[in-house]
């Protein structure tokens, strides 16, 4: 693995990581961006990467990418991250978590870790029986914060597509509005049925075809292959997978002029945010709008901290205020001429103290 600090995603980063133990297997990597307006907190994310380089650059884009998104929804975090660099057959075991749990713990409390791609709610409760800093854990009860950040990361997305819509498009509902969806997890497949009730023609993609193609018969929608999504001709392309994909080649294929979606790091480098500018694509920054998630799991953790009680009223009047972040943005973007992404960048490490 290489210096990390002369990676290119490398954003004086307060602390990274390498976490290796002998014993359990567990090789993982944690990085911190910044703690300037609280404990880093973020997710783990657990992957088999082919190149341990890759590991290094999604811990080190994520833990900045969740610095900028705590900022922006306003909550008394910094931002960090973690990745465990599964083996080629995705194998997990109590001693690997519990090993990564007494890796959290070390740190005491600089970073707060909840779940993410391919860890469970099983997975958390097994972390946290060896540290107090983890989130995202089972709660009792409907009225309760907490649990799978998963639905309210949809729901965050839901109200940013339709702010989105708003703005672009001068609707004020999705009724009829065409919504090409990248990815029908917990999150994606949470946005589309959010907006097949309000009437939205829907097309699905995953690269688990089969849930796809079932929840796109469910809610009544289409079925795309993988690789034919992003060229799907739609309103909106809403990409809730992995990260990365808007490249050139990616920006080319678009057929739409709006995405809005909870994929983190959608934008493979600087540049390509003024690339969709140019074609006259808006862009709703991926750490705005996903934010509904780590709201979740942030108000979670604060109560627990202070001892207070935390109802789930508090978590949706916090993630109905991501379309007038999101509107801000694009009113700044509009006036100053400046891509999307990099207004919000700049709110955000003014934020950050950066």
């Amino acid at each position: 693995m290489t210096a990390f600090w002369t990676e290119p995603d490398f954003d004086d980063h307060e602390n990274v990581q390498l976490v290796h133990d002998r014993k359990s297997g567990l090789t993982a990597i944690i990085a911190l961006h910044s703690t300037h307006l609280g404990p880093g907190a973020g997710g783990t994310r657990f992957w088999h990467y082919p190149e341990p380089k890759d590991a290094m650059r999604d811990a080190l884009r994520l833990s900045r990418g969740m610095s900028y998104k705590n900022a922006m929804a306003g909550l008394p975090l910094g931002g960090g991250k973690a990745v465990i660099l599964a083996g080629k057959d995705k194998a997990k075991t109590p001693e690997m978590l519990a090993a990564f749990g007494d890796a959290v713990d070390a740190l005491g409390g600089r970073y707060v870790t909840a779940e993410d791609v391919g860890i469970s709610e099983a997975d958390m409760v097994a972390v946290s029986k060896r540290t107090e800093f983890v989130s995202g854990l089972p709660v009792s009860g409907e009225d309760a914060a907490g649990g799978d950040p998963g639905p309210f990361t949809a729901m965050g997305i839901y109200h940013g597509i339709k702010a989105a819509v708003l703005h672009k498009m001068g609707k004020d509902s999705v009724k009829g509005v065409h919504v090409a969806i990248q990815g029908t997890g917990s999150v994606g497949g949470g946005v589309a049925r959010l907006l097949a009730h309000d009437g939205a023609k829907l097309t699905l993609s995953d690269i688990h075809e089969d849930r796809a193609k079932a929840l796109a018969g469910e809610l009544g929608g289409e079925f795309a292959p993988a690789d034919a999504i992003m060229s799907t001709a739609c309103d909106v392309f809403s990409p809730n997978a992995l990260g990365a994909i808007l490249d050139d080649e990616g920006i080319a294929r678009l057929e739409a002029p709006i995405v809005a979606g909870g994929a983190n790091n959608q934008l493979a480098r600087q540049g390509h945010g003024q690339k969709l500018a140019d074609r006259g694509i808006l862009y709703a920054p991926d750490y705005v709008i996903n934010a509904g998630g780590i709201i979740s799991v942030a108000m979670e953790y604060l109560c627990k901290r202070h001892g207070d009680p935390c109802d789930i009223n508090e978590v949706r009047k916090r993630i109905a205020q991501i379309p007038g972040r999101l509107e801000e943005i694009w009113a700044e973007s509009d006036t100053s001429g400046v891509s999307p992404d990099v207004v919000a960048d700049r709110m955000a490490q003014k934020l950050i103290g950066r």
